[in-house]
């Protein structure tokens, strides 16, 4: 990725875009006119390419334009040229192979095609071209045959001096059949040849663009959604054109999409001269609004192509520049909020609500104003626009204003707290946007808050209120006339401020949580169904938590709460088990002051997010919500002075949430009305380089000369260069040995793989998610062995071991993330694994364990699936094959499994780390391959895996789980019955993220180690066989260990553990000793990139020595060490 358009020289003239590589990422392909070649970057992820490769189109070929289509039918993308100089076509095709692309040329003859079109024109399911065609001032239409050839083409003239620059083709007379539209240069004019039922063109119509106005590019698309294409309207005829200015800009190409995501087809445009691309959003009626611009830093952008580039369900533009030989990536996102309108209200408004108060279906703001002892209606026009104010009296310091129908009339009242004289005021609406009777009603000591609902299941609305200075909340029960009766008190904590509501503990009843800031919590009163409440309980906050609002999160149907920290500049939100108990807080980072909070869905994803006033900085904050959870960081979108309180609803009747906020300090609201215009900004920009992009050097002695030579990977042309040395610091030219088409070879290891005595060189091939081996023959050539391993279609995240098919060999079970199966792979006495067998699971396939669940003595598999909350069980048939018999729902994010007879009935149970709700969950087995009950235990924070092990040597089986959050591991001890009534906690390094148990110092005790993936170490905890254990003994490891294993290495009945480091791409040998430490013997490597992510220990290969399988995440790959039995291996 390049940050600024670089000068190569390149003379990129056209941009096209399209899923080449069959992955779901749109790949871009430029012509390069000035290099004779075709550039193709291959998408991947949210800003950036994975590769890239350039074909030659040719000596002095002149490739001028490029697009795709797919000529033979094989489901895959070709891509087709115009090679202006040489007056042919080339087309590339066979991208799905392991060699080079084959090419078909075809003679335009005279022509010189300055324009391709792909389009089936009669309508045989075979993709014909149609050229525009220079100096001769024609078209040409070329029929496809479906199989890659084509016939000869059938020349339509233009007009005289008419130089056509661009044809595209739709059916603008709505007859079934293909028509023309061409775009003449010279003579200022479209012409449109309407098609007919024989394949073949007749009638022409001129359409008049104006003079000089040489038009240069054409686009085609329902404008005003009238089910008509446009430019064309009826048939024959065309309406009356619409001009829109760019200003100063020179437009040369033209697009149509929908970049604001409104149903209506808007427009993008290339300019030459001013440095920009214009998109002007339609209206959806055939008018558009003026044009915004973006820069691209080029004077001389030709090209443009719009697609999704990212993923994120908004165009792109893909723009080519001539002047600086670049590519400029333009993404579209979301800007939300971007323009507010202010109103000006009482003095001092602390709090805002929403209602329909004059029965006109158009929604209506409300405001108490602190200072000025009134409160401000604001009657909606339905446009996002409100009338001037209209003030009615309250007693003294209306704090909060909420919004109900206490009568049962259908028409709304409004309900204020006076925290001067300690009362609340109920204004009885009239239906006209007045309220003329008004009913004061006294509470506890300065009320500051209120919410309306009904408490006591009556069908009547209730009022319930936070007294500040009594530390207690007013419960006001309604009844059918609109009055209430006099307040109860119930204890809320000390000084209760906020208030919000739900059914925490899902028993149909409401219940309330309140923020105490002044003791930095909030309380939990469950209530019971009758007005009343229990005793608060409490959870901890960060520093003086204000407002609080409720929502599910993380999609598990449990209530969750959200909190601003004022004098910390966080948020706290507490997941909810369904229970009416919550997870400790995890907090976000927000803006300076934040108060209010309120939530909603304001991208359109179906997943809650965040929005609150951030008073220190004149800003509302907006946390995107990811669905688990978790949260995106903050955007920001300005406000008036001290944004205080806000409510969020659809004031302009467009189906987007918008939002009011009340602006304390100059006595004003403001409207923020979901705008989204279509924005674009320019991220990334490429420049095509001929070089080989090298990417990895080794060293070693290849010929047997005692001189050393140099291995280099040559990402760019595929392939490996050996130089060998001379012994002066110089050396031969390369030799060069091809790793595979789009192979982009990433990292080697040097090693003698077959005990030849030879060095042999093992390659990662990051395109084609494989590595393989070259045989060394001593004389610094070699012979390629072939793919070794497997290629996978996803990444790997997580790898099992069992024999499955009674063969003595142990076979590796695989899950791979964002995926719906798992792999099997059955291995010879070589330590290959060549068969692959596939079951499927649900999405995102996490963690594997194994065992016999239902008795007949063959290996079963439990996966968990993360994303989707459950554990999906495989029984075995005993010959290697699966049958997928039930998935068990669990709870958040389930990331770790492990399996074991808990309740000492001779079934195997199953338990589940949930690191989305810190919980771990216990599946008691039936013996026969289900599981119909279970338990859940609270853990520390985000437990990431589990393991059991007899821990108090008391014959019952304990658990003991990983906290990645606090940096702690949780020991469950079982009573043998299933529960676990004791629970020990010990510290760990950062960020833990595997666990391992063995009996490390030979005491007939278990111990435990833990790989730490924030600190590089690993934890050893010595236990003395009573459930207890010794304070953690620190090694060192490579960077961001990942998972940790134990198994005796080099066979001296001595335990020793094996690590994964993500970040190092390596794996890390600890052996252990006789003085209880362990040593760090070897470490060996998996591949830059390779992220290695799971680790498994056995004897792959018969030889009585033990080997270890690794899953890299970032290759796609298993890597198999085999073991010499020394602590040694062999690649």
């Amino acid at each position: 990725m390049i940050p600024n358009p670089i000068e190569y020289n390149y003379g990129p003239r056209y941009v096209a875009i399209g899923d080449i590589d069959n992955d779901d990422w749109l790949d871009i392909v430029v012509a390069n006119y000035a290099a004779d070649n075709v550039a193709v970057y291959f998408g991947y992820g949210r800003n950036s390419t994975k590769s890239s490769v350039t074909y030659s189109a040719g000596i002095e070929s002149g490739p001028y334009m490029v697009t795709v289509g797919d000529f033979n039918n094989d489901n895959r993308l070709d891509i087709i040229v115009a090679n202006f100089d040489a007056n042919n076509i080339l087309i590339f095709f066979g991208f799905e192979t392991g060699s080079s692309p084959t090419q078909t040329v075809l003679s335009t003859g005279p022509f010189q095609v300055v324009w391709i079109h792909v389009e089936d024109l009669n309508n045989d399911s075979a993709s014909d071209i149609v050229t525009a065609n220079y100096g001769t001032h024609s078209v040409s239409v070329i029929r496809g045959h479906g199989n890659g050839s084509f016939s000869s083409p059938t020349t339509y003239s233009t007009g005289y001096d008419s130089f056509p620059s661009m044809v595209v083709s739709g059916d603008f007379n709505r007859d079934k059949q293909m028509d023309l539209a061409i775009v003449n240069y010279g003579t200022n004019n479209i012409v449109v040849m309407i098609g007919n039922s024989e394949g073949t063109f007749g009638t022409q119509k001129l359409f008049f663009t104006g003079s000089n106005s040489h038009p240069l590019s054409i686009a085609l698309g329902d404008l005003n959604n009238d089910a008509i294409l446009d430019i064309g309207k009826v048939a024959e005829t065309l309406q009356a054109k619409t001009t829109y200015s760019l200003d100063t800009a020179s437009p040369y190409a033209i697009g149509i999409g929908d970049f604001n995501r409104d149903n209506r087809m808007d427009i993008a445009v290339a300019n030459n001269g001013s440095n920009n691309v214009g998109v002007i959003l339609g209206y959806g009626n055939g008018c558009f609004a003026s044009a915004m611009m973006y820069p691209t830093g080029s004077t001389s952008s030709i090209s443009l192509a719009i697609g999704d580039l990212n993923r994120d369900h908004r165009l792109d533009i893909v723009v080519v520049s001539n002047d600086t030989d670049s590519i400029d990536i333009l993404l579209g996102y979301d800007e939300f909020f971007p323009i507010q309108t202010k109103y000006c209200i009482g003095a001092a408004p602390s709090y805002v609500a929403v209602a329909d108060f004059n029965n006109d279906t158009q929604l209506d703001i409300v405001v108490a104003n602190y200072h000025s002892n009134t409160i401000s209606i604001l009657l909606g026009y339905g446009n996002g626009s409100f009338a001037r104010r209209t003030d009615f009296s309250t007693n003294t310091s209306p704090y909060s204003v909420v919004v109900g129908d206490f009568t049962k009339d259908r028409i709304v009242d409004i309900v204020v707290s006076n925290s001067g004289d300690n009362s609340i005021s109920v204004l009885f609406g009239s239906g006209n946007g007045y309220f003329p009777k008004q009913q004061i009603y006294a509470t506890g000591n300065i009320p500051y808050n209120l919410v309306v609902s009904d408490f006591n299941n009556d069908n009547q609305l209730d009022i319930i209120v936070s007294n500040w200075a009594n530390s207690t909340v007013s419960v006001l029960l309604g009844s059918v006339n609109g009055s209430f009766a006099k307040h109860a008190l119930y204890p809320a904590g000390i000084s209760p401020f906020n208030l919000a509501v739900g059914d925490f503990n899902k028993d149909a009843t409401l219940d309330l949580v309140v923020t105490n800031p002044n003791n930095n919590t909030i309380g939990v009163l469950l209530g019971y169904g009758n007005g009343s409440f229990r005793e608060p309980m409490a959870y901890s906050t960060r520093n003086y938590p204000l407002f609080v609002a409720v929502g599910d999160f993380n999609n598990d149907i449990c209530l969750d709460i959200v909190v601003s920290n004022y004098y910390e500049n966080m948020v706290s939100v507490f997941l909810g088990y369904g229970n009416g108990s919550f997870q400790s807080q995890i907090t976000y980072f927000v803006g300076n002051r934040p108060i209010g909070v309120a939530v909603g869905d304001f991208n359109n994803d179906t997943r809650l997010d965040i929005i609150f006033t951030n008073g220190g900085d004149n800003n509302l904050g907006l946390l995107l919500g990811y669905g688990n959870g978790s949260f995106a960081s903050q955007s920001t979108f300005l406000t008036g002075a001290y944004p205080y309180h806000l409510a969020v609803d659809d004031f302009n009747n467009d189906n987007r949430p918008d939002i009011v906020v009340t602006n304390y300090d100059d006595n004003t609201v403001s409207v923020l009305l979901r705008y989204d215009r279509g924005a674009m900004k320019n991220e990334i920009s490429f420049a095509p380089s001929v070089g080989t992009r090298l990417k990895n050097v080794a060293t070693s002695h290849l010929n047997e000369d005692d001189l050393l030579d140099i291995i280099v990977v040559n990402e760019g042309t595929d392939s490996i260069g050996v130089l060998l040395g001379y012994g002066n610091g110089t050396f031969e030219n390369q030799l060069i040995f091809p790793t595979g088409l789009k192979s982009h070879p990433d990292s080697i290891a040097i090693h003698d793989f077959n005990k030849d005595e030879q060095v042999d060189i093992a390659v990662i091939n990051h395109g084609t998610n494989n590595f393989f081996t070259l045989l060394g023959k001593g004389n610094g050539m070699f012979e390629n062995h072939g793919i070794y391993g497997a290629s996978f279609d996803f990444s790997p995240v997580v790898i099992g071991l069992g024999d499955f098919n009674n063969d003595d060999y142990s076979e590796i079970v695989v899950a791979y993330d964002n995926s719906d199966h798992i792999d099997i792979f059955a291995q010879h006495d070589v330590g290959a694994f060549p068969q692959r067998m596939t079951y499927l699971t649900d999405t995102w396939s996490f963690a594997v364990a194994v065992g016999d669940f239902n008795n007949d003595s063959h290996l079963d598999i439990v996966v968990t699936t993360a994303y989707r909350n459950v554990i999906d069980i495989l029984l075995g048939n005993g010959n290697g094959s699966f049958t997928r018999v039930a998935a068990y729902l669990t709870g958040a994010l389930p990331e770790s499994v492990a399996v074991g007879d808990f309740n000492n009935d001779a079934r195997l149970d199953i338990i589940v780390a949930n690191c989305g709700n810190n919980t771990v969950i216990l599946f008691f087995g039936s013996g026969n391959g289900t599981f119909p009950t279970d338990i859940t235990h609270s853990t520390g924070s985000l437990p990431r895996s589990v393991a059991v092990g007899d821990f108090n040597s008391d014959s019952k089986l304990d658990a003991v789980i990983v906290n990645s959050g606090s940096s702690s591991v949780t020991l469950l001890l079982g009573s043998g019955n299933g529960t676990f009534p004791t629970e020990l906690t010990y510290s760990t390094g950062s960020l833990p993220q595997s666990i391992a148990v063995g009996d490390f110092n030979n005491d007939a005790s278990l111990d435990i180690a833990v790989a730490n993936y924030g600190d590089n170490t690993i934890s050893v905890l010595l236990g003395y066989g009573d459930g207890s254990f010794t304070s953690q003994i620190i090694y060192a490891s490579g960077a961001s260990p990942l998972t940790v294993v134990v198994g005796d290495i080099n066979n001296d009945t001595r335990l020793d553990l094996v690590l994964t480091n993500q970040i190092d791409g390596c794996v890390s040998v600890l052996l252990g000793v006789i003085n209880q430490a362990f040593l760090k013997a070897e470490t060996l490597i998996t591949g830059n990139g390779s992220q290695p992510s799971s680790v498994v220990i056995a004897d792959y290969n018969n030889d009585n020595k033990k080997d270890i399988a690794i899953a890299n995440l970032g290759t796609n790959t298993i890597g198999i060490f085999l073991g010499n039995g020394n602590y040694s291996f062999t690649s």
